[in-house]
């Protein structure tokens, strides 16, 4: 079976004086581990010599926190037969690399741990170690190696290779598949030889975990399932022990190095007597067998609490060897309890010779005799490895359900267990106004004991007379030591229990008594933090109810007038706090902003502290946070507008390139009535399409009218009169015409137009290029100045100028019932009143009088020219009282709506 392999190192390429390579050779908590020498040069090589020529298994790299490699490559080395096992002979074979993470997402905070599963055979190992990773920390550009582990196993001769074989054929045969523990499988690797066991264990516990581990196998071999188990329970708390002792001898030398001896000495006591403490309770020599029993007494697996003081007893005697046994096949193994009906006192005697196997799987029902909840752990090559490892908490996804008080359970008795030294120094105040026994109660394993603690200080506080406030606040700080604790427990009916001992007291308790409003602040500040841990429980149920909670506490009469519940929760969070912990942070807001608003100065939320704790939470890498933080900040902008924006990113190009911030700005802008920006740029789109045509359409016309002036094309009639149009809407001058060979006596020829208006059809021998601006500048009755941008406009196309070509274009919007242009302050107040004559399909709708009249060319010219026309139109009247001049022929309208002239008024 592969297991760990002694090494030591026998080159570097380089080394720092105080990180040298030798510290490689030895794993433990204290060690310092490799490091390069200052400004190095790379890549740096590391040869370790194993004790024996082996098959590597597995290999480990730990790496150090911020001294880190990009990359290690690794290669194994072996010496031909007929050389000397030297270095200078060896032969390498490269078996690959490892990349390294630069850290930077931990702070520096944490070792990253390599695992590479090999199968090769070799007596030497290289790493070839790479350039650094830059960082703030690593201020000489150095690489560092915290630890290596090589796991294999070691090549013995062919014959005893065979040897081996047939013995495990022969085992699997006798005993069958032991799956768990590693029996009988020839490639499992305990977890006791992982560089993760040895780097964070005290030496001795390890040791001691270790023959613990090899007494289960022993044990499940001879199907001593009760013994195995108990030895299970006690590994997984000899393992929290080390690692705490291994903590406490990393802040002892700490202390050393500081000269602090007084420290040191402190940790020194404080780890003999933790350690002496733990080997009492968990009475190692019974499990180890030391005094030959074969069946120890029954064993209380409790965890220890904590270090206590000095007690006279003496340390554990460790055996060299136990006493003799009763050889195997002479023993007799009693009946134990089983499905199927045994007799009590007709003993079994088996021995490893009996012809036929034994089953190794037992369908023997164990008794419970432990109350350990003892969840299996992360594989060992999945878990990380921080520089300073804590204690690992593992929270259940369901409530955990604790057996009742008169269960069969390892040591529960029908009173609870009494209370610690360390636990009667904290719940002091508690065990001063409700007694040892309640108190014990509520730090019982038990959840029963727990709850009916709780229930006990409900009726008591229920039942205190009124009169004496110093009694009331005494018992009510008292409890909150209590509802703290009830909070944070796994178990949900614990849980409610607390809640509703703290809804009484700040809903009955507190009224009652007439207790101050700093008491009900008091109350609050202690419990809330908890509330809002829970709410980022992983069950749901606690979740939810943590977070119903806190928002019927924001409206206890004796509650809300404090405003403590609203400020708590707006506090912006510091870091990066677990995604489902900061959701749920912010849908609490969320919904107090909802509940409570920011309108009235009492609730306690304002634009303020709401967009300082939305800014934090927009900034946070979960998505589902983001989301929530964005409702909040819409439904803001909706009710305070534009202070909102001032917490915010300036709105230009560079910030709307990130999604969230451009989709915020856009909702902002819908809000406000303004076109988006891909609204704006649709339009220039589309704007520079229409002017494109235009231009096109120009120059074809153009085109047409040199051809007719050369007369290579006969004169068309339209092409002039759309040609002059566009040179009102251009210029305000009709385009040059070429004038072939006049005809007297036809005005209506195209010759003769020179003195025509081509709009209302006037003739007048003042009309030349300048008379015909000043008479569409000022008394043509089919035009009009427009009020914004002063270019002279047909009436018939006026709305349309106002919408799509003016300058003032964007304070306009079009109402669709009359379909004239009305300014967007009046334009919802407008569209409201339903007021305006509706425009009529089929008719012509004039922007001046807001009449609807006949449709096509003559009806705008009967409206806007005829005696009985449009009453809104002041030009209409200087024709009608001038002298008519000589009219000509029917005028044709191009375009319906050109653009005027950009003249100043003469």
């Amino acid at each position: 079976m592969p297991h760990k392999i002694p090494f030591k190192v026998i080159h570097a390429s380089g080394q720092d004086e105080n990180f040298r390579a030798a510290e490689l050779n030895h794993h433990n908590p204290l060690t310092k581990g490799w490091q390069s020498a200052k400004y190095c040069l790379y890549p740096q090589d590391l040869v370790i010599q194993l004790e024996k020529r082996a098959r590597l298994r597995k290999i480990q790299v730990l790496s150090h926190q911020y001294d880190i490699a990009t990359r290690i490559e690794i290669f194994v080395g072996d010496v031909p037969e007929d050389l000397p096992c030297v270095l200078d002979n060896a032969r390498y074979t490269r078996l690959g690399y490892v990349s390294l993470s630069d850290n930077e997402k931990t702070g520096f905070k944490a070792r990253e741990l390599k695992s590479v599963h090999v199968d090769a055979v070799g007596l030497f190992l290289k790493l070839n170690i790479h350039k650094n990773h830059i960082n703030k920390h690593n201020l000489y550009n150095q690489v560092g190696v915290v630890a290596i582990n090589v796991i294999g196993e070691e090549i013995r001769k062919g014959q005893e290779l065979v040897d081996d074989l047939d013995i495990y054929e022969q085992k699997q045969k006798l005993f069958g598949d032991v799956g768990t523990d590693g029996l009988g499988r020839p490639d499992y690797i305990s977890p006791l030889d992982d560089l993760a066991f040895d780097m964070y264990q005290d030496p001795e516990i390890g040791q001691i975990i270790r023959k613990l581990d090899k007494k289960k196998q022993e044990a499940v071999l001879q199907e001593r399932y009760e013994y195995a188990k108990k030895l299970k329970a006690t590994i997984v708390e000899l393992q929290k022990a080390g690692e705490k002792l291994g903590k406490y001898e990393v802040e002892k030398r700490q202390a050393v190095e500081n000269e602090d001896y007084d420290k040191a000495k402190l940790k020194k006591v404080q780890m003999d007597e933790y350690r002496l403490q733990v080997y009492t309770d968990l009475k190692i020599n019974d499990l180890l067998e030391a005094t030959g029993s074969r069946h120890p007494k029954k064993i209380t697996l409790e965890p220890t609490r904590g270090p206590t003081p000095p007690r006279l007893l003496e340390l554990p005697q460790r055996s060299p060897s136990p006493p003799p046994r009763t050889p195997y096949d002479e023993r007799v193994i009693p009946a134990m309890k089983s499905h199927r009906a045994q007799s009590p006192s007709s003993p079994r005697v088996r021995t490893p010779y009996d012809e036929r196997p034994l089953p190794i799987h037992n369908k023997e029902g164990a008794p419970n005799d432990s109350n350990l909840n003892l969840s299996p752990k992360t594989p060992y090559d999945e878990r990380p490895l921080p520089v300073a490892r804590a204690k690992p908490s593992v929270v259940p996804d369901e409530d955990p359900v604790e057996p009742p008080p008169d269960s069969a359970g390892g040591g529960i008795t029908g009173e609870p267990e009494p209370l610690s030294e360390k636990d009667m120094r904290e719940a002091s105040a508690a065990v001063d106004v409700f007694g040892e026994p309640l108190v014990s109660k509520a730090y019982s394993k038990t959840w029963s004991y727990r709850e009916d603690a709780l229930l006990a200080v409900y009726k008591q506080m229920q039942e205190l007379s009124t009169g004496n406030k110093d009694d009331a606040r005494t018992m009510l700080r008292a409890s909150l030591f209590l509802i703290k604790k009830a909070i944070t427990d796994k178990v949900y009916a614990v849980f409610k229990a607390g809640l509703m001992l703290l809804k009484m007291i700040l809903t009955e308790f507190i009224n009652k008594h007439k207790l101050v409003k700093a008491d009900t602040m008091t109350t609050v500040e202690r419990t809330l933090p908890s509330l809002l841990h829970k709410s980022g429980d992983t069950a749901v149920r606690n979740r939810d109810d943590a977070k119903n909670f806190i928002y019927e506490m924001a409206e206890f009469p004796t509650v809300k007038p404090t405003m403590v519940v609203p400020h708590e929760c707006v506090k912006a969070w510091k870091g990066n706090p677990a995604p489902r912990l900061a959701q749920s942070r912010a849908e609490i807001v969320e919904a107090l902003y909802e509940q409570l608003g920011i309108k009235d100065s009492r609730s306690g939320l304002t634009t303020d502290n709401i967009m300082n704790f939305c800014v934090v939470a927009l900034q946070h890498t979960s998505a589902d946070v983001r989301l929530v933080a964005e409702r909040i900040v819409k439904a803001l902008y909706k009710e305070a507008g534009q202070p909102v924006k001032d917490y915010l990113p300036v709105d230009d190009e560079k910030t709307r390139k990130n999604t969230m911030w451009r989709l915020l700005f856009e909702y902002f802008d819908q809000i406000d009535g303004k076109p988006s920006k891909s609204d704006i740029k649709r339009q220039k789109a589309e704007e520079e399409s229409k002017k494109q045509q235009e231009i096109e359409g120009l120059q074809r016309q153009l085109q047409q009218l040199k051809d007719m002036a050369s007369g290579k094309a006969p004169v068309d009639e339209n092409v002039l009169k759309a040609d002059a149009k566009k040179g009102l809407k251009k210029g305000g001058k009709a385009a040059p015409k070429t004038k072939p060979k006049p005809d007297p006596d036809d005005d209506t020829s195209v010759y003769n137009m020179d003195n025509i208006c081509i709009f209302c059809g006037e003739k007048n021998s003042s009309f030349t290029e300048e008379g015909l601006d000043l008479h569409y500048w000022k008394n043509c009755p089919m035009l009009k100045r427009c009020a914004n941008c002063k270019q002279v406009v047909e009436i018939a196309s006026y709305t349309d100028h106002l919408l799509t070509e003016c300058e003032a274009k964007s304070n306009y919007a079009k109402c669709n019932r009359c379909t004239e242009a009305i300014t967007k302050p009046e334009h919802e107040q407008h569209v409201a009143e339903k007021a305006c004559n509706a425009a009529k399909s089929g008719m012509n709708h004039c922007p001046l009088c807001h009449q609807n009249h006949i449709s096509g060319e003559d009806g705008w010219k009967n409206h806007l020219m005829a005696k009985d026309g449009c009453k809104q139109n002041p030009r209409r009247l200087l024709a009608l009282n001038k002298p008519q001049g000589k009219a000509g022929g029917a005028t044709t309208r191009g375009k319906p709506a050109p653009k005027g002239l950009k003249k100043t008024p003469r």
